[in-house]
């Protein structure tokens, strides 16, 4: 065993014995990567990290792990884990740099307290394009070597990671009372995370950076009174109908997010090319499939919320948009005076600026196509 790996074992053995895993343990859950035999072949099982077992996010995740063990003909398999069955979503990238897990499903956002330059990466300023363009910024104009330089070369990470799912434009979210102007936002209490709590502060709140499991306790107690998550369906499950009746929809808050899967460097590396590939690739086949499962989901939770559970559907005020773009003006000039920021916002006003211009001028208008054949449903 050389000195690499014998470090490594210990690491992943001094962490199983404490406490912090213990549960997930108990039942096997965290291993290095395992090899059976199977027939003729081997399969790796992958330990891979991920969401709330309650959450549609940790379906998203399966979708994923379907499709490479469907596609690997089972030479892979990745384990898929709840949020918390190993360690705290936010020490996820922790586990998969120190091997103690061999992937993760998340969203660089969560380790945004350790280089705020993870919110550029999905949480970022909006420029004119949505999370499809920066989709395209990440693959072909250059963020894929900008977060391989952050991750391996800046913080020196042993990770290797790939985004997933381009997600629809965070709600700006929940409230107990109706808002439609920036002044009206002043002295709430709101719940956001990464750069999007700097933008909400811009505008005059306090923000509080929580879990999703914490959210609604922390309405019901007052420490927040109001809030966002992410889409309807998280929303709904986690009980938002139950402490607010406002559903503001739009923002740019965080309107470009996408899924970061990462995996653990040593261990993607030791893979056959064709296995490597599998992993790659198959965050796209699941980015189609989440898409689908989003679309049909989403627009099913939010027509329920609203006939069912008595919440009213606003969409963002334009004075309150107009506000996140001052806003984002400030926050852009402070963060660009650390080097790698601004290289990474330039090269995404370059994309946005050729790309954007081809989306805007090329999209057909569906709110008039809209209005015409459903007169009367849009409340906009």
């Amino acid at each position: 065993m050389s000195k690499k790996t014998e470090d490594k074992a210990l690491n992943r053995r001094s962490f199983l014995k404490g406490g912090a895993a213990a549960g997930a343990l108990a039942a096997g859950a965290v291993a290095a990567p395992a090899v059976l035999a199977g027939g003729h072949e081997k399969t790796t099982v992958i330990k891979m990290q991920g969401w709330s077992a309650s959450d549609i996010f940790q379906e998203m995740a399966q979708q994923y792990a379907d499709r490479v063990e469907a596609m690997s003909g089972g030479r892979l398999k990745i384990e898929l884990l709840p949020a918390g069955a190993v360690v705290k979503q936010s020490q996820v990238l922790d586990a998969v740099h120190d091997g103690v897990l061999d992937a993760g499903h998340q969203v660089p956002v969560y380790w945004y307290g350790k280089n705020k330059a993870a919110s550029l990466f999905g949480t970022g300023p909006v420029f004119g394009g949505n999370a499809n363009t920066m989709m395209g910024w990440f693959y072909k104009g250059g963020g894929q070597e900008l977060y391989r330089e952050l991750t391996q070369e800046i913080m020196e990470l042993n990770v290797v990671g790939f985004m997933g799912f381009p997600m629809f434009p965070q709600p700006f979210g929940w409230f107990k009372g109706e808002v439609n102007t920036p002044a009206d936002l002043q002295g709430f209490k709101y719940r956001t995370v990464g750069l999007a709590a700097d933008l909400l502060q811009k505008m005059g709140m306090s923000v509080a950076q929580l879990g999703g499991g914490e959210i609604v306790p922390a309405m019901e107690r007052g420490v927040i009174d109001a809030f966002e998550f992410n889409n309807p369906t998280s929303d709904r499950r986690f009980g938002a109908a139950d402490v607010a009746k406002n559903y503001y929809l739009s923002s740019y808050h965080q309107a470009s997010e996408s899924f970061e899967i990462i995996f653990n460097r040593d261990l993607f590396e030791s893979l056959d090319p064709d296995l490597q590939a599998i992993l790659q690739y198959g965050v796209e086949a699941a980015s189609t499939s989440n898409t689908m499962l989003a679309l049909d989901q989403y627009s099913r939770d939010l027509m329920e919320l609203e006939r069912d559970e008595g919440v009213k559907i606003h969409r963002t005020s334009k004075e309150i948009l107009q506000g996140q773009i001052e806003a984002w003006d400030q926050i852009i000039a402070e963060l660009e005076s650390d080097p790698f920021m601004k290289k990474t916002l330039d090269s995404q006003r370059a994309w946005v600026e050729r790309v954007g211009y081809f989306e805007i001028m090329a999209g057909a208008d569906v709110v008039t196509a809209y209005n015409h054949f459903f007169p009367g449903k849009l409340k906009l």
